[in-house]
């Protein structure tokens, strides 16, 4: 499953939300050309990632790593995330608290990650912990949201819409499982990270939550966005058909 957007339209422009896409999309570019030279690599991510056994030597890091990615389908993937569930959020907690919140997002997430694995020699580098805090904080307040999914099976590729309890569920069982079955020290993927974040990100939504009413909230939209869905159409195509000879 991969989502490629959601049903849920922001009703003021989300400067925030591309604003941290914009500046993680810069921060990438200006160290491009480092992926020609691995070792020079390595070194930039050891001094502005995020290493668990160096922490608490270099807390600013929780913050620098955040802004950094391994890769361009990292990034992709990283803001694709924050451009469909980012700018809702933005929407119901004002600009300042939403760029408060997923700094909070991302920094307790890289806390969960550093007491996962103290002596990790590892950099932590990627946006994904505090981008986990706002599908976090939009299962909260959107349940029932419909996000449209890319669905890959085998060779059939389908657009199915499903409510977001049901993707950002299953993506946070995933990160849960990968948490608990991976190998300490093995590197790749920080699930606990994600896992983290997803965590942070929920609790710190619970007083906009409760400033809208709590489960009566839930009750006035049934789980849904408070304003009108957004609906898509498919154009026809314009590419006539032929028959089988």
């Amino acid at each position: 499953m991969f989502p490629i957007r959601d049903h849920n339209p922001s009703e003021r422009t989300p400067w925030v939300t591309y604003g941290l896409i914009a500046i993680n999309i810069a921060v990438f570019l200006s160290y491009w050309p480092l992926f020609e030279n691995p070792r020079a690599l390595a070194a930039y991510f050891d001094t502005y990632g995020l290493v668990p056994r160096d922490a608490w030597g270099e807390e600013l890091t929780f913050v620098t790593s955040m802004f950094l990615h391994g890769g361009l389908m990292h990034i992709a993937g990283n803001m694709l995330f924050l451009f469909i569930f980012g700018d809702n959020l933005e929407d119901e907690m004002g600009h300042l608290g939403f760029l408060g919140f997923y700094l909070a997002s991302g920094i307790g997430a890289a806390l969960f990650q550093v007491l996962s694995e103290p002596a990790s020699p590892v950099p932590m580098v990627g946006a994904s912990g505090a981008i986990a805090g706002v599908m976090g904080g939009y299962l909260l307040l959107f349940p029932k949201a419909r996000v449209d999914i890319l669905l890959f099976f085998i060779i059939i590729i389908r657009i199915i819409p499903v409510p977001a309890w049901v993707m950002l569920g299953l993506w946070f069982a995933l990160q849960l499982f990968s948490g608990v079955s991976a190998a300490p020290g093995s590197g790749g993927v920080a699930y606990w990270a994600h896992a983290g974040g997803f965590i942070v990100g929920f609790a710190l939504t619970i007083p906009a939550f409760l400033r809208r009413g709590g489960t009566a909230f839930w009750r006035r939209t049934e789980g849904h966005p408070p304003h009108p869905e957004a609906r898509y159409r498919y154009a026809r195509t314009s590419i006539p058909r032929t028959g089988r000879r």
